[in-house]
């Protein structure tokens, strides 16, 4: 891999373009088992993996440990609805870069709310609005990717050959990983701030 030729830029712009995220009328609308769903979870997602023949997408022991922790309602009857699918989807994503007491502040007020709502705005309501804005973002981070691909093609430009090529690559990992970092502490902070306020309800309740 070098920074030398478009090529590389042209494989991470590809691979943009590849993403697309689950529909909720590609959910089954029936109730599934826990078998049907990590099946269907993998058949949906493995192409989002660093290793798609390796790695796993949902496995049992995680649903299990997704409900101990309050992040997924319970099944009924040991069958699982759209709306599971939908969460465990949202934990999915949330996961690469969350910890499991950041997803469950930011999805427990919304299973609570919106799960299993029989009018007004539900939970695939909500999953709409959030996913339909998938397809401009991805368009902004092209762009963004881009620019940082040609900045840290212009870096190290007197140093040798040999070392330019790896350096750049550096650049551009470094520019990269810097963006996830800032936005990694961007989201914490509100997560912190989110539940902070939830504390300070649950304080001022109790002193009522």
């Amino acid at each position: 891999m070098t920074l030398e030729s478009e090529d590389l830029l042209k494989s991470i712009l590809e691979s943009l373009d590849r993403i697309n995220h689950i529909k909720p009328e590609d959910v089954p609308d029936i109730e599934l088992y826990m078998d049907q769903v990590t099946t269907f979870m993998g058949s949906r997602l493995k192409h989002t993996t660093r290793y798609p023949d390796e790695d796993k997408i949902l496995t049992k022991t995680m649903i299990n440990n997704y409900a101990k922790n309050d992040l997924l309602p319970p099944p009924v009857r040991k069958k699982y609805s759209k709306e599971h699918v939908l969460v465990l989807i949202f934990i999915y994503y949330f996961k690469g870069f969350m910890s499991i007491s950041d997803i469950q502040t930011v999805l427990k007020p919304l299973t609570d709310e919106f799960f299993k709502k029989e009018d007004g705005f539900k939970l695939e309501d909500i999953y709409n609005e959030v996913f339909g804005m998938e397809r401009e973002e991805v368009e902004l981070l092209k762009a963004d990717v881009t620019e940082k691909f040609h900045k840290a093609q212009g870096t190290f430009g007197d140093a040798p050959e040999r070392e330019r090529k790896f350096l750049q690559i550096f650049s551009f990992v470094c520019l990269l990983s810097f963006d996830v970092y800032v936005k990694k502490l961007i989201i914490e902070k509100m997560i912190d701030t989110y539940r902070q306020e939830l504390q300070d309800i649950h304080d001022h309740e109790k002193r009522q």
